[in-house]
């Protein structure tokens, strides 16, 4: 009976209790306490991403302890590059370019929408970020959604910001960022 009343006690506390939840990605429930690669794992709209993770060798590091802010291209993303472009960075002798490519996506900090979007505003409108790829990318913000500029000119729009991992935030991008060649 104790353990009952314990039981009710408990569920009574936490009832009114709201969690913020995770958006969906790729049609995926995306879980906070699953590290970057379990949840992209899940993503339909992250399966070429997952693909040139595992080609470049960094999956291990994606599941490490972070935290990490990635800003994770859709297969849509992807399939905007010239045709072949990805299937040419698959290929083991580009390996070199692909790890480029890949963590100049990743920031070596948790970093949320708000966040950047505070850090824009006090830069005046642009905040300068270097990516643990070694590229230095833009952020901007309008309307309350974050962009990114590449080192090429390109301009991602996030478009499904903070969804919280294990070891940091993943923000879903509509374009491959690239580095300054």
């Amino acid at each position: 009976m104790k353990l009952f009343l314990a039981t009710v006690a408990f569920a009574a506390l936490t009832a009114g209790a709201t969690y913020a939840e995770n958006p969906m990605v790729g049609g995926a429930a995306m879980f906070e306490d699953k590290n970057i690669i379990e949840n992209a794992l899940n993503s339909a709209d992250h399966t070429t991403l997952v693909a040139a993770v595992k080609a470049a060798g960094l999956v291990d590091t994606l599941m490490g302890e972070g935290p990490f802010t990635v800003f994770a291209p859709t297969n849509e993303a992807f399939a905007k590059l010239p045709a072949g472009t990805v299937e040419n960075l698959l290929k083991p002798e580009n390996k070199d370019m692909l790890v480029k490519i890949l963590t100049c996506h990743v920031v070596a900090a948790k970093a949320m929408a708000s966040d950047v979007i505070s850090m824009v505003n006090a830069d005046g409108g642009m905040h300068k970020v270097t990516t643990v790829g070694g590229c230095e990318f833009t952020l901007s913000s309008s309307d309350g959604k974050v962009f990114i500029t590449d080192g090429m000119g390109n301009k991602a729009t996030v478009t499904i910001a903070d969804v919280v991992q294990s070891n940091g935030v993943i923000h879903v991008i509509d374009t491959v960022l690239m580095p300054k060649m």
